[in-house]
């Protein structure tokens, strides 16, 4: 996360010309320290309640609500905070996409790349624990991460698959109100955060990257439905990877159209005419100035990104939905136990998918096909004879929806403790009870009258 000052003299050529004036901003401001950001989880907290108990002031960022600059030393992954899914650390300018695909309650969104999930964390607060989130992602190593993420953030009515975009797509036709393809890029937005990005650029890796880049898009426009949004977003400066594709994606999809950005951060996308060294073709049907770039003198270490609007001319096809078993060998035993932890009601139906007992979300398409790793939450694991509360049960829940609550202060010597796995004196009844950080559920034990035995998952532990 250092400063640049030398960059490879091959992406000099080729961007020092395109910015023009704006290159000795664009150099000054790498020049300069990296600065951080966090993103405050809606689904769990608020923006007031989350500055009251942060130990470092939040400074507001102009890319998406709730966004903050973080210029003080932190370690987010030793705060009971950030365990219990108050916030999440993301890029100042990464919000951007999501916010510009502006997904609202209730409506069916894809996250096609999605780990390791800062946008689709984002874009489940936007839904408000509504509709239907789908997070995919190729490699099923990251994937991991992306469940872990959402679980963290107390997402309930996520699917995530791992696979191929194109089976995927055409698995959902017509399906999603919006898609967000955030594409695997050469990562030029990325020099002061990984120096490895800086380190393994090439102008081969910007061509490689451009041709998967048009695959995917290619792929996503099909999982749209008549009248539903596509963002396309990356974070490189190369043109080849940004105005280029939506160019090339408009020219064989002429149900889309190329839609203005009308946000206060950035600066326009580059005109056709000025990307004639980069191979732009001799025609576009649309202005690539309303797609929007943010490079780094801008308050973000830099993204592209472009909103399209599939025309609603056809009816949709129709999607087969999911149809859960009629009956379940665990549903009753699962419903009971839901109800001794919680006092909200659980919304889905809950269906036993190997030894875990899960809440599917109403809406669901049929799985088949779709290389799904897990769908909605994860609310019990079969033990034998006996059902358990997992984990992600209690991520997800609101304080005061839990039966029983071990409420801490943040600073409390308990809270870390409980993070290392170690038991807790309580007084709470006999049962399982929840562990709290400011009001904020961080995950549960079990109560035996004097002591809370911890079921904090031991991958999540601190060592």
């Amino acid at each position: 996360m250092t400063a640049i000052t030398e960059l490879p003299p091959d992406f000099v050529r080729r961007i020092q010309p395109l910015l023009g004036s704006d290159w000795t901003a664009f150099t000054d401001a790498l020049a300069q320290p990296l600065r951080r950001g966090l993103r405050v989880n809606t689904l769990k907290t608020d923006a007031a309640h989350l500055r009251a108990v942060f130990p470092h002031a939040l400074i507001p960022t102009p890319f998406a609500p709730d966004t903050y600059y973080l210029d003080a030393p932190h370690k987010a992954g030793s705060d009971p905070l950030h365990h219990a899914g108050a916030y999440y650390m993301q890029e100042p300018s990464a919000t951007g996409p999501a916010a510009v695909l502006a997904a609202r309650p209730g409506e069916r969104i894809l996250d096609l790349c999605a780990a390791p999930g800062g946008k689709s964390t984002q874009l489940a607060a936007a839904l408000r624990g509504t509709g239907l989130l789908w997070c995919n992602e190729y490699v099923p190593a990251r994937a991991r991460l992306l469940q872990q993420n959402l679980e963290r953030c107390g997402v309930r009515q996520a699917v995530v698959s791992s696979g191929d975009t194109g089976r995927l797509c055409r698995a959902l036709p017509d399906f999603f109100d919006g898609v967000l393809v955030d594409a695997p890029c050469s990562g030029e937005g990325l020099f002061r955060k990984e120096p490895q990005a800086l380190a393994d650029w090439s102008e081969n890796t910007v061509r490689l990257c451009a041709a998967r880049q048009d695959m995917i898009l290619d792929n996503a426009a099909g999982a749209v439905r008549p009248g539903g949004r596509l963002v396309y977003s990356t974070c490189t400066f190369a043109p080849e990877e940004d105005e280029l594709v939506i160019a090339r994606f408009l020219l064989h999809h002429p149900d889309f159209a190329l839609e203005p950005i009308d946000v206060p951060w950035g600066m326009p996308g580059f005109s056709l005419p000025a990307l004639a060294a980069f191979g732009a073709p001799d025609a576009c049907p649309a202005d690539l100035t309303h797609c929007r770039r943010i490079l780094p003198q801008h308050g973000g270490e830099g993204h592209f990104i472009a909103r399209l609007r599939r025309a609603d001319t056809a009816p949709a096809a129709v999607v087969r939905p999911y149809a859960p078993p009629v009956s379940d060998p665990h549903r009753e035993a699962a419903q009971a136990l839901y109800a001794s932890c919680f006092s909200d009601e659980p919304v889905g139906v809950f269906v036993t998918v190997g030894d875990t007992v899960r809440l599917l979300p109403p809406g669901l398409p049929a799985l088949t096909g779709t290389g799904t790793l897990s769908a909605g939450l994860a609310v019990a694991q079969v033990c034998k004879n006996r059902l358990e509360p997992c984990h992600a049960a209690f991520a997800a829940a609101a304080a005061a929806d839990c039966r029983q609550v071990l409420a801490l202060a943040p600073e409390d010597p308990r809270l870390i403790a409980f993070l290392h796995g170690e038991e807790l004196p309580c007084t709470a009844e006999k049962g399982f009870c929840a562990v709290t950080a400011a009001g904020l559920t961080v995950g549960f034990g079990k109560s035996a009258g004097s002591r809370l035995k911890n079921r904090y998952p031991k991958g999540l532990r601190l060592l």
